[in-house]
C-alpha cells in the first residue's frame, strides 16, 4: 500500500515561520545556513533593515529612495530564500516576529562590519584635502549644546566628511550604539555590564542657577543650609542629573524641598527664570541665558560638581577610517571645544 506523509502543523507567524509551506525535496538534504543565505544580497539587508527600523514600507522606501513595492518585493524574497515570515503586517500596522528581531539585529551587525570594511579600504585612497565618509554621532540631550561646534572643526581638518547627528535620551543612546545603529556616540560612562568602551576627554560641571534676581544671587559662599527652604525643579525622575543631585543632597544629610518636576532643561530654565525656584543643571544647558543675565550661578561651597563626558564605541568593533580619526580629534581638541562658563 502506498503512504502518504503527514503534514506537519503550520506555525504561528509570531515565530517567525513562514505561511507558505514548501514542499521537501527527498534529494536535497539540509546543508546549514548556505541553504538560506547562499543568495543574501546587501540591497535586501538595507531595505528590510529600513522597514524594521521605521515599522513602515513607505517610510523605508522614502529612506532608500526606491518605490514601495520594490521593498516589498525584496523583503518577501527575504522571507522566502529564508523560509521564515519577518514581518507581520496586519492592516496598516508592520511588527517583527520573533525571527524578524533576530535577523534585524543582525543585519545591522553585518551592515555595520560592512561600512568598517568600506571605510578601512577608503582610507587607502585617502589623500590630503579629500577626505570623506560618513560618520554617524549620537549625543544625549545636554551634549547636544556642543556636538555641532565639535563636527564642524572636525570638519576642517576632514574635509568631505558627511555626518549624521541623533539626540536622545541616555539608555536610547547606549543602545542604538549597542544595536549598531551609531558608529559613536558622547555620553557620561555607561553602566558597567555594557559592552561599551568609554573613553573621558573632557570635564561635565553642573551647578545650582537661580533666577538673576534671586536673593541669594549677590552672595558669596552659599551654604548647603541656606537652600533648605528654597523651592526645587527637579528634572523626572529617571533623568541622570536628578540622580546626580540627589545623591549630591544625600550626601549633604539635607532635606530640600521640591516644589515641581518638569521633563527637559529647556523647560526647567523658562520656570527659573520665571521665579518659580532653583534647579540643578549642566553648566551646558545654560550658557546663553548666563551671558543675557537672565540666570545666575549660585556660589555653593564645593561647586561645580563635575561628571566626565566620554566618547564611547563598541568594543566588538573595530574603529577605522573616519570613525577613528574623530576620535582621535575628540581625545586631542574636545576638552578645549566642550568648555563653557561657569
Amino acid at each position: 500500500m502506498k503512504q502518504h506523509a503527514s503534514k506537519a502543523p503550520k506555525k504561528s507567524a509570531a515565530s517567525g515561520i513562514s505561511r507558505k509551506e514548501k514542499t521537501p525535496v527527498a534529494d536535497t538534504p539540509f546543508t546549514g545556513r548556505d541553504s538560506y543565505l547562499k543568495n543574501l544580497t546587501l540591497r535586501q539587508l538595507r531595505l528590510f533593515e529600513a522597514v524594521a527600523t521605521h515599522l513602515s514600507y513607505s517610510r523605508a522606501a522614502e529612506q532608500m529612495n526606491v518605490t514601495q513595492p520594490a521593498v516589498s518585493m525584496q523583503v518577501q524574497q527575504l522571507e522566502s530564500d529564508l523560509g521564515l515570515q519577518l514581518l507581520v503586517k496586519v492592516g496598516k500596522k508592520v511588527t517583527l516576529s520573533q525571527a524578524g528581531e533576530e535577523m534585524l539585529r543582525q543585519s545591522r551587525r553585518i551592515l555595520s562590519q560592512v561600512q568598517i570594511a568600506e571605510e578601512a579600504v577608503a582610507a587607502f585612497h585617502t589623500t590630503e584635502g579629500s577626505k570623506g565618509g560618513f560618520l554617524h554621532l549620537g549625543v544625549v540631550p545636554t551634549a547636544h549644546y556642543f556636538a555641532p561646534k565639535l563636527l564642524m572643526a572636525f570638519a576642517q581638518e576632514w574635509p568631505g566628511v558627511k555626518f549624521k547627528l541623533t539626540v536622545d535620551r541616555r539608555d536610547a543612546i547606549l543602545g542604538m550604539l549597542q544595536d549598531h545603529q551609531l558608529d559613536v556616540a558622547i555620553a557620561g560612562y555607561p553602566p558597567s555590564e555594557a559592552d561599551l568602551e568609554a573613553e573621558a576627554f573632557a570635564q561635565h560641571p553642573h551647578c545650582i542657577v537661580a533666577a538673576a534676581n534671586h536673593p541669594l544671587a549677590k552672595k558669596r559662599r552659599i551654604t548647603w543650609e541656606a537652600l533648605k527652604d528654597e523651592p526645587f525643579i527637579f528634572r523626572e525622575p529617571n533623568s541622570a542629573t536628578r540622580q546626580f543631585f540627589e545623591h549630591l543632597v544625600q550626601a549633604q544629610s539635607l532635606q530640600v524641598k521640591v516644589s515641581m518636576e518638569l521633563s527637559g532643561n529647556e523647560t526647567i530654565k523658562q520656570a527659573v527664570m520665571a521665579g518659580m525656584g532653583i534647579s540643578f543643571l549642566s553648566a551646558h544647558t545654560f550658557q546663553i541665558e548666563l551671558e543675557a543675565g537672565r540666570l545666575c550661578v549660585l556660589h555653593l561651597e564645593d561647586m561645580p560638581k563635575m561628571l566626565d563626558w566620554c566618547l564611547l564605541h563598541r568594543r566588538d568593533s573595530f574603529l577605522s577610517g573616519v570613525n577613528d580619526a574623530f576620535r582621535t580629534f575628540v581625545m586631542q581638541h574636545g576638552a578645549g571645544l566642550a568648555q563653557c562658563r561657569i
